[in-house]
Protein backbone atom coordinates (compact mmCIF):
# COMPACT_ATOMS: atom_id res chain seq x y z
CA UNK A 1 0.00 0.00 0.00
CA UNK A 2 1.37 3.41 -0.96
CA UNK A 3 1.66 6.25 1.56
CA UNK A 4 -1.03 8.17 -0.35
CA UNK A 5 -3.44 5.23 -0.29
CA UNK A 6 -2.78 4.67 3.39
CA UNK A 7 -3.66 8.29 4.10
CA UNK A 8 -6.78 8.16 1.91
CA UNK A 9 -8.00 5.04 3.72
CA UNK A 10 -7.48 6.79 7.05
CA UNK A 11 -9.42 9.96 6.22
CA UNK A 12 -12.72 10.45 8.02
CA UNK A 13 -13.47 14.01 7.00
CA UNK A 14 -12.26 17.60 6.95
CA UNK A 15 -12.60 20.44 9.41
CA UNK A 16 -12.76 23.89 7.83
CA UNK A 17 -11.07 26.28 10.32
CA UNK A 18 -12.74 29.60 11.02
CA UNK A 19 -11.74 32.28 13.52
CA UNK A 20 -14.15 34.31 15.61
CA UNK A 21 -14.15 36.66 18.60
CA UNK A 22 -17.60 35.78 19.97
CA UNK A 23 -18.08 32.02 19.84
CA UNK A 24 -21.71 31.98 21.06
CA UNK A 25 -22.91 34.66 18.65
CA UNK A 26 -21.16 33.00 15.69
CA UNK A 27 -22.54 29.57 16.61
CA UNK A 28 -26.04 30.99 16.79
CA UNK A 29 -25.69 32.49 13.31
CA UNK A 30 -24.70 29.16 11.75
CA UNK A 31 -27.23 27.07 13.68
CA UNK A 32 -30.24 29.39 13.44
CA UNK A 33 -29.79 30.80 9.94
CA UNK A 34 -28.03 27.99 8.09
CA UNK A 35 -29.16 24.84 9.89
CA UNK A 36 -25.84 23.69 11.39
CA UNK A 37 -25.75 21.47 14.44
CA UNK A 38 -23.25 21.52 17.28
CA UNK A 39 -21.11 18.36 17.30
CA UNK A 40 -18.57 19.39 19.95
CA UNK A 41 -17.66 22.34 22.14
CA UNK A 42 -14.71 22.76 24.55
CA UNK A 43 -13.36 23.40 27.11
CA UNK A 44 -16.56 23.11 29.15
CA UNK A 45 -15.80 25.85 31.68
CA UNK A 46 -14.82 28.49 29.09
CA UNK A 47 -15.54 27.33 25.52
CA UNK A 48 -13.08 28.50 22.93
CA UNK A 49 -13.75 25.96 20.13
CA UNK A 50 -16.91 24.54 18.61
CA UNK A 51 -17.35 22.01 15.83
CA UNK A 52 -20.48 22.43 13.71
CA UNK A 53 -21.74 20.41 10.77
CA UNK A 54 -24.41 20.59 8.07
CA UNK A 55 -24.80 20.15 4.31
CA UNK A 56 -21.70 17.90 4.07
CA UNK A 57 -19.52 20.59 5.66
CA UNK A 58 -17.82 20.63 9.07
CA UNK A 59 -16.68 23.94 10.58
CA UNK A 60 -14.21 24.35 13.42
CA UNK A 61 -14.89 27.72 15.07
CA UNK A 62 -12.08 28.90 17.33
CA UNK A 63 -11.57 32.06 19.33
CA UNK A 64 -8.28 33.84 18.87
CA UNK A 65 -6.72 32.26 15.78
CA UNK A 66 -5.93 35.38 13.73
CA UNK A 67 -4.85 35.01 10.09
CA UNK A 68 -6.27 31.52 9.91
CA UNK A 69 -9.41 30.05 8.41
CA UNK A 70 -11.69 30.76 5.50
CA UNK A 71 -13.20 34.18 4.88
CA UNK A 72 -15.92 33.14 2.45
CA UNK A 73 -18.31 30.20 2.05
CA UNK A 74 -20.44 29.46 -1.00
CA UNK A 75 -23.85 28.06 -0.15
CA UNK A 76 -25.22 25.88 -2.95
CA UNK A 77 -28.94 26.52 -3.51
CA UNK A 78 -31.51 25.33 -6.01
CA UNK A 79 -32.70 28.91 -6.51
CA UNK A 80 -30.42 31.41 -4.74
CA UNK A 81 -32.30 34.40 -6.10
CA UNK A 82 -35.49 33.77 -4.11
CA UNK A 83 -33.91 34.25 -0.68
CA UNK A 84 -32.77 37.30 1.30
CA UNK A 85 -34.79 39.58 -0.99
CA UNK A 86 -32.40 38.65 -3.78
CA UNK A 87 -29.24 39.89 -1.99
CA UNK A 88 -27.52 36.50 -2.27
CA UNK A 89 -25.17 36.94 0.67
CA UNK A 90 -25.05 36.87 4.45
CA UNK A 91 -22.30 38.14 6.73
CA UNK A 92 -21.58 36.11 9.85
CA UNK A 93 -20.67 37.84 13.15
CA UNK A 94 -17.03 36.87 12.56
CA UNK A 95 -17.00 38.65 9.19
CA UNK A 96 -17.20 35.51 7.04
CA UNK A 97 -19.26 36.11 3.91
CA UNK A 98 -21.76 33.39 2.98
CA UNK A 99 -22.65 33.72 -0.72
CA UNK A 100 -25.70 32.00 -2.19
CA UNK A 101 -24.86 30.40 -5.55
CA UNK A 102 -26.52 27.93 -7.90
CA UNK A 103 -26.08 24.28 -6.95
CA UNK A 104 -26.72 23.47 -10.61
CA UNK A 105 -25.40 26.51 -12.53
CA UNK A 106 -27.50 27.40 -15.58
CA UNK A 107 -26.04 27.65 -19.05
CA UNK A 108 -25.18 31.23 -20.03
CA UNK A 109 -25.19 32.16 -23.71
CA UNK A 110 -23.37 35.39 -24.64
CA UNK A 111 -24.50 37.47 -27.60
CA UNK A 112 -22.90 36.38 -30.88
CA UNK A 113 -20.26 38.71 -32.33
CA UNK A 114 -19.43 37.46 -35.81
CA UNK A 115 -16.18 37.98 -37.68
CA UNK A 116 -14.23 36.46 -40.54
CA UNK A 117 -11.80 33.88 -39.10
CA UNK A 118 -9.22 31.89 -41.05
CA UNK A 119 -7.39 29.20 -39.07
CA UNK A 120 -4.37 27.80 -40.88
CA UNK A 121 -2.90 24.41 -40.01
CA UNK A 122 0.71 25.58 -40.04
CA UNK A 123 3.62 23.70 -38.51
CA UNK A 124 3.87 26.17 -35.61
CA UNK A 125 0.19 26.04 -34.68
CA UNK A 126 -0.42 25.89 -30.93
CA UNK A 127 -1.89 22.70 -29.46
CA UNK A 128 -2.88 23.08 -25.80
CA UNK A 129 -3.47 20.26 -23.30
CA UNK A 130 -7.11 20.01 -22.30
CA UNK A 131 -9.39 17.69 -20.33
CA UNK A 132 -8.30 14.04 -20.07
CA UNK A 133 -4.93 14.87 -21.65
CA UNK A 134 -6.39 15.63 -25.09
CA UNK A 135 -4.61 18.12 -27.38
CA UNK A 136 -6.73 21.08 -28.50
CA UNK A 137 -6.23 23.42 -31.45
CA UNK A 138 -8.44 26.53 -31.25
CA UNK A 139 -10.15 27.26 -34.57
CA UNK A 140 -12.09 30.28 -33.31
CA UNK A 141 -9.86 32.32 -30.95
CA UNK A 142 -12.37 35.11 -30.24
CA UNK A 143 -15.18 32.59 -29.90
CA UNK A 144 -17.71 34.83 -31.72
CA UNK A 145 -18.02 36.80 -28.49
CA UNK A 146 -18.21 33.64 -26.38
CA UNK A 147 -21.19 32.18 -28.23
CA UNK A 148 -19.25 29.39 -30.02
CA UNK A 149 -16.11 27.31 -29.80
CA UNK A 150 -14.57 25.23 -32.58
CA UNK A 151 -11.77 22.82 -31.67
CA UNK A 152 -9.52 20.45 -33.57
CA UNK A 153 -8.76 17.72 -31.01
CA UNK A 154 -5.99 15.16 -31.20
CA UNK A 155 -5.37 12.00 -29.16
CA UNK A 156 -1.65 11.30 -29.40
CA UNK A 157 -1.44 7.76 -28.06
CA UNK A 158 -3.76 4.92 -28.91
CA UNK A 159 -5.49 2.73 -26.36
CA UNK A 160 -7.63 3.58 -23.32
CA UNK A 161 -8.53 7.25 -22.78
CA UNK A 162 -8.50 8.46 -19.14
CA UNK A 163 -12.08 9.73 -19.31
CA UNK A 164 -15.08 9.36 -16.99
CA UNK A 165 -18.85 9.53 -17.34
CA UNK A 166 -19.73 13.17 -17.83
CA UNK A 167 -22.08 15.58 -19.58
CA UNK A 168 -22.01 19.14 -20.88
CA UNK A 169 -24.33 22.05 -20.25
CA UNK A 170 -24.62 23.26 -23.80
CA UNK A 171 -27.02 24.68 -26.31
CA UNK A 172 -25.41 22.67 -29.11
CA UNK A 173 -22.50 20.24 -29.44
CA UNK A 174 -21.37 17.94 -32.22
CA UNK A 175 -18.32 15.74 -32.81
CA UNK A 176 -16.93 14.89 -36.27
CA UNK A 177 -14.28 12.17 -36.51
CA UNK A 178 -11.44 13.59 -38.61
CA UNK A 179 -8.91 10.74 -38.53
CA UNK A 180 -8.59 7.27 -37.06
CA UNK A 181 -11.28 5.94 -34.77
CA UNK A 182 -12.69 6.65 -31.33
CA UNK A 183 -14.73 4.27 -29.18
CA UNK A 184 -17.42 6.10 -27.20
CA UNK A 185 -20.40 5.09 -25.09
CA UNK A 186 -23.55 7.22 -24.84
CA UNK A 187 -26.47 7.18 -22.44
CA UNK A 188 -29.45 5.38 -23.89
CA UNK A 189 -27.63 4.09 -26.98
CA UNK A 190 -26.69 0.62 -25.78
CA UNK A 191 -23.21 -0.80 -26.26
CA UNK A 192 -20.26 1.49 -27.14
CA UNK A 193 -19.97 2.72 -30.71
CA UNK A 194 -16.85 3.18 -32.81
CA UNK A 195 -16.67 6.49 -34.66
CA UNK A 196 -14.52 6.23 -37.78
CA UNK A 197 -13.17 8.91 -40.08
CA UNK A 198 -16.09 10.86 -41.54
CA UNK A 199 -18.59 9.81 -38.88
CA UNK A 200 -20.40 12.44 -36.82
CA UNK A 201 -22.54 12.51 -33.69
CA UNK A 202 -24.82 15.11 -32.19
CA UNK A 203 -24.32 15.22 -28.42
CA UNK A 204 -27.62 16.62 -27.14
CA UNK A 205 -27.58 18.78 -23.99
CA UNK A 206 -26.61 16.79 -20.88
CA UNK A 207 -26.46 13.35 -22.49
CA UNK A 208 -24.08 11.26 -20.39
CA UNK A 209 -21.13 9.82 -22.28
CA UNK A 210 -17.57 8.62 -21.98
CA UNK A 211 -14.64 8.24 -24.39
CA UNK A 212 -13.23 4.74 -23.88
CA UNK A 213 -10.34 4.29 -26.30
CA UNK A 214 -8.96 5.45 -29.61
CA UNK A 215 -6.46 4.73 -32.33
CA UNK A 216 -3.08 6.45 -32.08
CA UNK A 217 -3.28 9.93 -33.58
CA UNK A 218 -7.07 9.98 -33.74
CA UNK A 219 -8.53 13.44 -34.38
CA UNK A 220 -11.98 14.98 -34.07
CA UNK A 221 -13.57 18.35 -34.77
CA UNK A 222 -15.81 19.58 -31.97
CA UNK A 223 -18.28 22.47 -32.31
CA UNK A 224 -20.06 23.75 -29.22
CA UNK A 225 -22.24 26.62 -28.08
CA UNK A 226 -21.62 28.45 -25.83
CA UNK A 227 -17.82 28.54 -25.83
CA UNK A 228 -17.45 28.36 -22.04
CA UNK A 229 -19.73 25.60 -20.87
CA UNK A 230 -19.68 23.43 -17.79
CA UNK A 231 -18.57 19.80 -17.96
CA UNK A 232 -20.09 17.83 -15.09
CA UNK A 233 -18.96 14.39 -13.92
CA UNK A 234 -21.73 11.90 -13.23
CA UNK A 235 -20.46 9.51 -10.57
CA UNK A 236 -23.84 7.75 -10.28
CA UNK A 237 -24.49 6.58 -13.84
CA UNK A 238 -22.76 3.50 -15.19
CA UNK A 239 -22.56 3.18 -18.96
CA UNK A 240 -23.81 1.48 -21.05
CA UNK A 241 -27.47 1.87 -20.12
CA UNK A 242 -30.56 0.36 -21.72
CA UNK A 243 -31.49 1.58 -25.19
CA UNK A 244 -33.86 4.56 -25.17
CA UNK A 245 -36.56 5.05 -27.85
CA UNK A 246 -35.22 6.74 -31.00
CA UNK A 247 -37.23 9.88 -30.27
CA UNK A 248 -35.93 10.25 -26.69
CA UNK A 249 -35.64 13.93 -25.83
CA UNK A 250 -32.43 15.39 -24.39
CA UNK A 251 -33.09 19.07 -23.76
CA UNK A 252 -35.19 19.39 -26.90
CA UNK A 253 -32.82 17.36 -29.11
CA UNK A 254 -32.30 13.75 -30.13
CA UNK A 255 -29.09 11.74 -30.29
CA UNK A 256 -27.83 11.33 -33.86
CA UNK A 257 -25.07 9.13 -35.24
CA UNK A 258 -24.10 9.78 -38.85
CA UNK A 259 -22.06 6.98 -40.47
CA UNK A 260 -19.96 8.14 -43.41
CA UNK A 261 -20.11 4.75 -45.11
CA UNK A 262 -23.90 5.03 -45.37
CA UNK A 263 -23.94 8.61 -46.70
CA UNK A 264 -26.20 9.62 -49.59
CA UNK A 265 -25.18 12.55 -51.76
CA UNK A 266 -27.51 15.14 -53.27
CA UNK A 267 -27.29 18.68 -54.66
CA UNK A 268 -26.22 21.44 -52.28
CA UNK A 269 -28.15 24.65 -53.01
CA UNK A 270 -27.88 23.94 -56.78
CA UNK A 271 -24.52 25.72 -57.10
CA UNK A 272 -22.29 22.97 -58.42
CA UNK A 273 -21.69 21.15 -55.14
CA UNK A 274 -23.21 18.03 -53.65
CA UNK A 275 -23.65 17.31 -49.96
CA UNK A 276 -24.47 14.57 -47.48
CA UNK A 277 -26.75 15.47 -44.60
CA UNK A 278 -25.92 14.19 -41.10
CA UNK A 279 -29.52 14.39 -39.84
CA UNK A 280 -28.58 16.95 -37.19
CA UNK A 281 -30.94 19.59 -38.62
CA UNK A 282 -33.95 17.37 -38.00
CA UNK A 283 -32.68 16.14 -34.61
CA UNK A 284 -32.27 19.71 -33.33
CA UNK A 285 -35.55 20.97 -34.84
CA UNK A 286 -33.59 23.30 -37.08
CA UNK A 287 -31.27 24.72 -34.44
CA UNK A 288 -28.16 23.53 -36.30
CA UNK A 289 -27.15 21.77 -39.47
CA UNK A 290 -24.02 19.78 -40.34
CA UNK A 291 -23.09 18.30 -43.70
CA UNK A 292 -20.09 17.33 -45.81
CA UNK A 293 -19.93 19.04 -49.22
CA UNK A 294 -17.81 18.53 -52.32
CA UNK A 295 -17.80 19.90 -55.87
CA UNK A 296 -19.81 18.09 -58.50
CA UNK A 297 -18.56 20.19 -61.40
CA UNK A 298 -15.11 21.29 -62.50
CA UNK A 299 -16.03 24.95 -61.95
CA UNK A 300 -19.04 25.16 -59.63
CA UNK A 301 -20.88 28.44 -59.17
CA UNK A 302 -19.42 30.07 -56.11
CA UNK A 303 -21.01 33.40 -55.09
CA UNK A 304 -22.76 32.93 -51.76
CA UNK A 305 -23.97 34.90 -48.75
CA UNK A 306 -25.52 33.69 -45.52
CA UNK A 307 -27.71 35.26 -42.86
CA UNK A 308 -27.10 32.66 -40.14
CA UNK A 309 -25.77 33.10 -36.63
CA UNK A 310 -22.82 30.78 -37.28
CA UNK A 311 -21.26 29.51 -40.52
CA UNK A 312 -18.14 27.35 -40.29
CA UNK A 313 -16.16 25.29 -42.81
CA UNK A 314 -13.32 22.85 -42.17
CA UNK A 315 -11.26 21.58 -45.11
CA UNK A 316 -11.24 17.79 -44.89
CA UNK A 317 -9.29 17.21 -48.10
CA UNK A 318 -8.17 19.03 -51.21
CA UNK A 319 -7.86 22.79 -51.60
CA UNK A 320 -9.79 25.90 -52.61
CA UNK A 321 -9.52 29.67 -52.68
CA UNK A 322 -11.87 31.88 -50.66
CA UNK A 323 -12.73 35.10 -52.47
CA UNK A 324 -14.41 38.07 -50.79
CA UNK A 325 -14.38 41.83 -51.22
CA UNK A 326 -11.58 41.66 -53.79
CA UNK A 327 -9.39 39.50 -51.57
CA UNK A 328 -8.41 35.86 -51.81
CA UNK A 329 -7.15 33.26 -49.34
CA UNK A 330 -5.81 29.81 -50.22
CA UNK A 331 -7.14 27.02 -47.98
CA UNK A 332 -5.87 23.46 -47.70
CA UNK A 333 -6.58 20.36 -45.64
CA UNK A 334 -7.01 21.07 -41.90
CA UNK A 335 -7.58 24.80 -42.49
CA UNK A 336 -10.88 26.23 -41.32
CA UNK A 337 -13.04 29.19 -42.18
CA UNK A 338 -15.74 31.01 -40.20
CA UNK A 339 -17.82 33.53 -42.13
CA UNK A 340 -19.86 36.46 -40.79
CA UNK A 341 -23.40 36.97 -41.95
CA UNK A 342 -23.94 39.32 -44.89
CA UNK A 343 -20.48 38.78 -46.38
CA UNK A 344 -20.56 37.96 -50.10
CA UNK A 345 -18.00 35.24 -50.75
CA UNK A 346 -17.05 32.63 -53.28
CA UNK A 347 -15.12 29.37 -53.53
CA UNK A 348 -12.71 29.26 -56.48
CA UNK A 349 -9.97 26.91 -57.68
CA UNK A 350 -11.67 23.95 -56.03
CA UNK A 351 -9.60 20.79 -56.38
CA UNK A 352 -11.29 17.62 -57.57
CA UNK A 353 -10.72 15.97 -54.18
CA UNK A 354 -12.11 18.90 -52.14
CA UNK A 355 -14.35 18.00 -49.22
CA UNK A 356 -15.63 20.49 -46.66
CA UNK A 357 -17.32 20.03 -43.32
CA UNK A 358 -19.99 22.72 -42.99
CA UNK A 359 -21.68 23.70 -39.72
CA UNK A 360 -24.45 26.32 -39.52
CA UNK A 361 -26.73 27.62 -36.82
CA UNK A 362 -29.56 27.53 -37.62
CA UNK A 363 -29.85 24.74 -40.17
CA UNK A 364 -30.06 26.09 -43.72
CA UNK A 365 -31.73 23.18 -45.48
CA UNK A 366 -34.93 21.15 -45.30
CA UNK A 367 -35.43 19.11 -42.14
CA UNK A 368 -36.03 15.77 -43.85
Amino acid sequence: MTDSQSLIDDIRGFHVPMTCTDLVETMQFFTAQLGFRIDAIFPADSPKTAILSAHNLTLRLSVGIPDRGVRELQLLCVDPGRHLDGKRELVAPNGVVVRLVHADPPMRLPATRQELVLASATDNVLWSIGRAGLRYRDLLPNRHGGAFIASHIRILEGGPVPDYVHYHKVRFQAIFCRKGWVRVVYEGQGEPIVMKSGDCVLQPPEIRHRVLESSAGAEVIEISSPAEHITMADHQMTLPTEIYPRDHDFGGQRFVRHIAGEARWRPWNSDGFVMTDTGIGAATNGLAGIRVVRPAQAKPATVRCHATEFCFFFVLSGSLTLEHEGRSHALRADDSLTLPGGLAYGFADCSADLELLEVTLPATFELA
